[in-house]
C-alpha cells in the first residue's frame, strides 16, 4: 500500500469511528451488520490492514457499548458476533488481551446470568468464553477466577437449548484441560451436574466428565452414587454414557464400592413403610409393590454394566463373583415386571457360567434341568420360559457362590 493509499485509509477509518461515536443505537447496529458481513474469518493482520492499525480503537468502543447495554439485549447478539471476529484471531492475542482488560469476561458471564438473555445470546457468549479458554492456561485461570465454572454450570442446568448445553460442556472441558489449579473444582461441578433434569444435558455432562476423569489419577468416592442413579434414565444415550464412565472407573480406587453397589442394584430394596404388609406377600407380589419402571431400568442397566466389566477380565470377573452376583442375577431373572432386566441378567449370568464352570451345577440346581437347558441354548430368550412358579423359585434362591469360590481357591 502506497503512502497516499495508507493516508486515505486512515481518513476512512477515522471517519468510521466518528460516525460510530455520533451514531445512535440504530446507526451502530447497521455499522455492526456491515462489519460482521465483511470481516468474518479475517486474520489479525487483515483487520489491522483494514483499520489502519487502529482496529483496537473500534474493539474498545464495541466492548464498552456492549458492557453498557447488554442487560437490555436489543443488539446483544450482533455485538457478540462482532466481538467474536476479534477474538477468533488467536494467532495473535492483542485483541484478546485488550478485551480482557476492558472487563470482557465479566460481561460475558453476566450475559449468562441475566434471566432475560436469549438462548442464542447465551450460546454465543459461551463460544466467546471458549475462545478465551482455548487461548491458553492464563486465560483459563482468568475465567475461573471470575466464577466462570459456577456460572457456566448454572447456565447449563437452566438451559433447554442443545446448542447452549453443548457449548457449556465444551467450555468446562476446555477449562479443565491444562489447568491443574482449577481441575478439581471443575471435576466436582461436573459430578454435581449429573443430577440435572435435561436428558441431553445429562448425556453431555457424562461425556465431559468421562473425558476429564481420564486425565485424573484418582476418582472421588462420591462420584459413584449419582452415577448409578443416572442408570434409572429411560434414555438409552444417557445410559450408554453412564456405563462408559463406569467402565472407565474400574481403573480407579472407587472400584470396590462401584462393584458392590452395582451388584446391590440387582436386588432393589423393599419399601416397607409404603407397603406395611409386604413381608406377608409372595416375592412376586413384593416385586410388584416395591418396583417402579426407573428402578427396573436401573436393575437392567446394572446387569449390563457388570457383564461389560467382566468381559475379557478374569480378575475383575472373580472379584464380582465374590460379591454374590450369582444369587442377585438369578433374582433379577425372576423379575417378570421388566423383560429387559431378565434379559440382561440372563446374558450376564451366561458369561459367568462360561467363565467359571464350577458354578454351573449351582445355577442348574436353582433353575432345574428344563429351564437350565433353555438357558444354555439361548440365554437371551430365557424370559419367555419363566412363569410365576419359576419366577418365585428364582427370586427365593439362596445360592452362595463366595463360599464355593473360597473352596475353588
Amino acid at each position: 500500500m502506497s503512502a497516499a493509499e495508507a493516508q486515505a485509509n486512515i481518513g476512512k477509518v477515522l471517519g468510521f469511528l466518528r460516525e460510530w461515536d455520533r451514531g445512535d443505537a440504530s446507526a451502530r447496529s447497521r455499522m455492526l451488520r456491515t462489519f460482521v458481513s465483511q470481516n468474518s474469518g479475517k486474520t489479525f493482520y487483515e483487520l489491522e490492514l483494514q483499520f489502519a492499525k487502529v482496529a483496537s480503537l473500534f474493539l474498545a468502543r464495541l466492548t464498552t457499548w456492549m458492557r453498557l447495554t447488554y442487560m437490555f439485549g436489543t443488539y446483544l447478539g450482533l455485538q457478540l458476533k462482532a466481538t467474536g471476529i476479534f477474538l477468533s484471531t488467536l494467532s495473535h492475542d492483542q485483541y484478546l488481551t485488550e478485551f480482557l482488560e476492558d472487563g470482557g469476561v465479566l460481561t460475558l458471564l453476566d450475559v449468562l446470568r441475566q434471566a432475560q438473555s436469549t438462548e442464542p445470546d447465551r450460546a454465543e457468549a459461551l463460544r466467546l468464553l471458549l475462545s478465551v479458554s482455548n487461548a491458553g492456561r492464563r486465560y483459563k485461570v482468568i475465567v475461573c477466577k471470575s466464577q466462570g465454572v459456577k456460572v457456566t454450570a448454572e447456565c447449563l442446568t437452566k438451559s433447554n437449548s442443545v446448542e447452549t448445553q453443548e457449548t457449556a460442556c465444551a467450555l468446562l472441558e476446555s477449562l479443565s484441560h491444562g489447568n491443574p489449579e482449577y481441575q478439581e473444582q471443575i471435576y466436582k461441578a461436573l459430578i454435581a451436574l449429573m443430577t440435572c433434569s435435561s436428558p441431553k444435558a445429562k448425556q453431555l455432562v457424562l461425556h465431559t466428565l468421562h473425558t476429564v476423569q481420564t486425565r485424573l489419577k484418582t476418582a472421588h468416592h462420591w462420584i459413584v452414587e449419582p452415577l448409578l442413579s443416572v442408570l434409572r434414565s429411560l434414555h438409552l444415550d444417557v445410559q450408554d454414557e453412564a456405563i462408559n464412565l463406569i467402565l472407565e472407573l474400574k481403573r480407579y480406587d472407587v472400584r470396590p464400592v462401584l462393584l458392590s453397589s452395582l451388584v446391590a442394584l440387582l436386588r432393589p430394596p423393599k419399601e416397607e413403610q409404603q407397603h406395611p404388609n409386604i413381608e406377608e406377600s409372595s416375592l412376586i407380589d413384593q416385586i410388584k409393590m416395591t418396583g417402579s419402571l426407573p428402578v427396573f431400568v436401573q436393575q437392567a442397566a446394572a446387569a449390563k454394566a457388570l457383564r461389560l466389566l467382566a468381559e475379557d477380565d478374569q480378575e475383575l470377573s472373580r472379584e464380582i463373583l465374590s460379591l454374590g452376583v450369582t444369587q442377585h442375577l438369578l433374582f433379577c431373572m425372576g423379575n417378570r415386571e421388566h423383560i429387559d432386566a431378565q434379559i440382561q441378567a440372563s446374558l450376564t449370568l451366561e458369561l459367568f457360567v462360561h467363565s467359571f464352570p464350577f458354578i454351573e451345577e449351582h445355577v442348574q440346581r436353582v433353575m432345574g434341568s428344563t429351564l437350565f437347558t433353555a438357558f444354555k441354548h439361548n440365554a437371551g430368550t430365557l424370559y419367555t420360559e419363566i412363569d410365576d412358579t419359576l419366577a418365585e423359585m428364582l427370586l427365593s434362591n439362596k445360592v452362595d457362590i463366595p463360599e464355593v469360590l473360597d473352596g475353588e481357591l
